[in-house]
């Protein structure tokens, strides 16, 4: 099961270059389950009992399933987020070297590990916008062939490379595109090609580069599986996929997955931002509830907020809590922090540990050392709109914010499974605590 799992979801992680592209593929197994797509600016007509879903900016999706028998109804909400460490090339792309050497100009999206781009093949994709007819629409591409290579300075002419350097993305991280006969304009003219349009019809466009490294499952006992993006595509999958198997009459279950987690999430699109909070507004209005069933609903709420989470490294245990820490394929991490750079508490600890525990499932508590500033998730940022009793986890990794990140291959089971319990569960508030 997990070898046919880890198949899956290798192939989900191909399909995804970007976050457009990894919205397009959640839409497409939601609709595959009957899902029925809804536009923001358009008029909702929903009714229990039916399945649907919404986007923003292509780049961050809503789904949600209603259950037939809602009464005192509660949201059973589990989030993720599309995007990931990568580079986005800029509106002016190219930039050519002494007349030999043509580079793309790109700036680095979020906080990547820069030396683990150098020498490995990579390609171009993302969105273009399109005059057509007097009017603009949006058209995925990806250019599936090795294209671009970020090449590294040969020791020779930098001794100290391995005694530490401090990357300079504007000098040191542009990837070559091509030399000799390459000319200005050639890579938009590769663009357009591969819109299957005219030049002069791109208007405008999001594109980035991606890893053309082929994920691969390695190990002793094959118990690894490395590729890029796990960081936080692996929860994605694993909570798309419960979320299609579990259900509850009493509840609306929701499946959230948003853009821009990687750049702090204050975005019209990112967690930070009105759209959850529109959209389970505009749930309860199309049912026809009122606003105050509305308050009542998320005070009985809960949401899973799923982001990987940092593994034990083998080379430095030193860098993990002595007794907080995590193992892949030990189970689903649930974390924790004082700062509240993690929104977990007593109580949606015990919610979670108790739908493990239903599921068969293992956990394991992730705590920063206290002497260490970690990273932030979507969590706590979104609840600030919305606020419900909230639980951070992840599945534990290696290598997080490298083009080529490690995890478990067991671990991936596990999520679903817990979330396929989650959907199936229904929550209520019982004086002053959330109870399932």
């Amino acid at each position: 099961m997990d070898k046919k799992i880890s198949q899956e979801m290798t192939a989900f992680l191909k399909d995804c270059p970007t976050a457009f592209h990894a919205v397009r593929r959640i839409g497409s197994e939601l609709e595959a389950d009957g899902y029925q797509r809804l536009q923001e600016s358009g008029k909702w007509t929903i009714e229990p009992g039916g399945k649907y879903y919404v986007t923003r900016n292509d780049s961050s999706i809503l789904a949600f399933h209603i259950g037939r028998e809602l009464g005192e109804f509660s949201f059973s909400i589990a989030a993720s987020h599309s995007d990931f460490p990568t580079f986005k090339i800029k509106e002016q792309a190219e930039l050519e070297v002494r007349k030999q050497y043509m580079q793309l100009n790109t700036e680095g999206y979020g906080g990547m590990i820069c030396s683990s781009w150098f020498d490995r093949p990579l390609s171009v994709a993302g969105r273009v916008i399109l005059k057509e007819n007097g009017r603009f629409i949006t058209k995925l591409v990806k250019i599936d062939r090795d294209l671009v290579l970020i090449p590294s300075v040969a020791i020779h002419m930098n001794r100290k490379i391995n005694e530490g350097f401090a990357y300079n993305k504007q000098v040191d991280l542009l990837p070559l595109f091509g030399a000799g006969e390459c000319r200005r304009g050639d890579f938009y003219r590769l663009i357009a090609k591969e819109a299957g349009v005219q030049e002069t019809a791109v208007y405008g466009s999001d594109l980035y580069l991606y890893n053309r490294q082929e994920p691969s499952v390695w190990g002793a006992r094959e118990e690894f599986i490395s590729a890029w993006h796990l960081d936080d595509l692996q929860c994605a999958y694993a909570s798309l996929k419960g979320f299609l198997k579990g259900s509850h009459e009493q509840s609306i279950q929701v499946y959230a997955c948003f853009d821009n987690e990687e750049v702090g999430s204050g975005t019209r699109q990112g967690a930070g931002s009105t759209f959850l909070r529109d959209v389970l507004r505009r749930i309860c209005l199309g049912l026809g509830k009122t606003e105050e069933e509305y308050y009542r609903a998320v005070a009985g709420s809960f949401m899973v907020s799923a982001d990987n989470a940092h593994g034990v490294h083998p080379n430095h245990p030193e860098k993990t809590d002595a007794e907080n820490c995590v193992y892949m394929n030990e189970g689903i991490v649930i974390k924790s922090n004082a700062g509240q750079k993690y929104t977990s508490d007593g109580v949606s600890i015990a919610l979670f540990r108790e739908i493990c525990e239903r599921a068969g499932v293992p956990v394991q508590f992730f705590a920063n050392r206290s002497d260490q500033a970690g990273g932030s998730t979507l969590g706590n940022i979104a609840s600030v709109k919305v606020p419900l009793r909230t639980v951070d986890i992840g599945l534990a990794q290696l290598s997080m914010h490298s083009v080529y990140e490690t995890a478990g291959v067991r671990d991936t089971g596990y999520l679903i499974k817990a979330m396929e319990r989650f959907y199936a569960s229904h929550f209520e508030e019982q004086d002053g605590i959330l109870t399932l």
